[in-house]
């Protein structure tokens, strides 16, 4: 059951749905949520049976200020403040030491536990009438609301088309940046980038001074984090990703006989087959963002068995998007 988000009967329906324990698929600005009462166990493992989802796998609990930290969160480093300061409400994660008895559901038996503050009207204002509530939801578990290792939702039918229309559904419309949060690790000293995003590298290092060092320079002691796996953010159709000269000399190739298969592509390119899907990719990296889930949905609709995506450039802004791409093509 889809209802509009902009409403406050709807919100209101929601929070009390997340009261009673319920699942609600909630807009955010990064992509849709399978949202569940963060402290509410029975509703929190409703989320990994509905999603297919490992049990050790952890979830992000989205709160509703930057206070909220303060019931999950045991201690909150200098530089994680100062991430929290410039990027909150926003596409922000952070791994932060967990008090005892926090959010134990959503955090796979770590003793750390991943916060987010969303900036999408509709989840802030499900957010803070969870917390008016008698007695309050202080924060909600909320992974991306699709099959575990599938395309994230960035629309609200996306999410009825992959988990059913029984499900409680706000609409907020489309998601504005369309891949997931970027997630820091704040529990070693220094911030390590475990998930890029619309927030980058240079982003993080401007706000808090130093620059996020990646999974591979500081291996020791990683928790696990949402959507960190290998093979990830995948369509049914096989993605491979390829430079514009391979993909052309692979068009080539095949010549007129080509078919099943949808290119995303920045560079111009030539086929002589008419069954081919030639689609351009936009050279704004927010922009291809943005659009990367719902096309990933659109060409698996239109029939693609194979998706040829060129490579995006090599480069902090594009990072999130490369990440997103290269879990797909390994999910092949």
């Amino acid at each position: 059951m889809i209802l509009d988000g902009k409403l406050d009967a709807s919100v209101r329906a929601a929070a009390l749905a997340l009261q009673a324990g319920q699942l609600v698929g909630l807009p955010t600005e990064t992509v849709y949520g399978l949202a569940a009462d963060s402290d509410n166990d029975a509703a929190v493992a409703q989320i990994f049976s509905a999603k297919g989802r490992p049990a050790n796998h952890p979830l992000i609990v989205h709160v509703a200020d930057a206070a909220g930290v303060q019931r999950y969160a045991k201690a909150v480093p200098v530089f994680a403040q100062q991430l929290i300061d410039a990027f909150w409400p926003g596409p922000l994660t952070l791994i932060l030491p967990r008090l005892p008895g926090a959010a134990n559901a959503s955090t796979a038996g770590q003793d750390s536990v991943g916060l987010r503050c969303p900036s999408h009207p509709v989840a802030q204002a499900v957010l803070q009438a969870c917390q008016q509530l008698s007695p309050p939801v202080w924060g909600v578990s909320a992974p991306s609301a699709n099959r575990f290792g599938r395309v994230s939702p960035t629309t609200a039918a996306h999410v009825a088309a992959e988990l059913g229309d029984d499900l409680l559904v706000l609409d907020g419309g489309a998601c504005d940046i369309g891949i997931e949060s970027t997630i820091v690790d704040c529990t070693r000293g220094v911030p390590v980038l475990l998930r890029p995003g619309a927030i980058t590298r240079d982003d993080i290092e401007r706000a808090c001074g130093s620059r996020p060092l990646s999974m591979q320079e500081l291996t020791a002691d990683t928790p696990r984090a949402s959507g960190t796996l290998l093979a990830h953010y995948a369509p049914s159709a096989k993605v491979r990703l390829m430079d514009a000269k391979q993909l052309q000399s692979a068009l080539d190739v095949l010549g007129a006989d080509a078919r099943h298969i949808a290119i995303y592509h920045r560079s111009p390119l030539r086929s002589a087959s008419p069954h081919l899907r030639l689609q351009p990719m936009p050279h704004a990296p927010l922009a291809a963002a943005r659009e990367l889930f719902g096309l990933l949905r659109d060409l698996d609709d239109w029939g693609a068995k194979l998706i040829w995506i060129e490579t995006p450039p090599d480069s902090a802004d594009w990072e999130g998007v490369s990440d997103r791409l290269q879990r797909a093509a390994a999910a092949g």
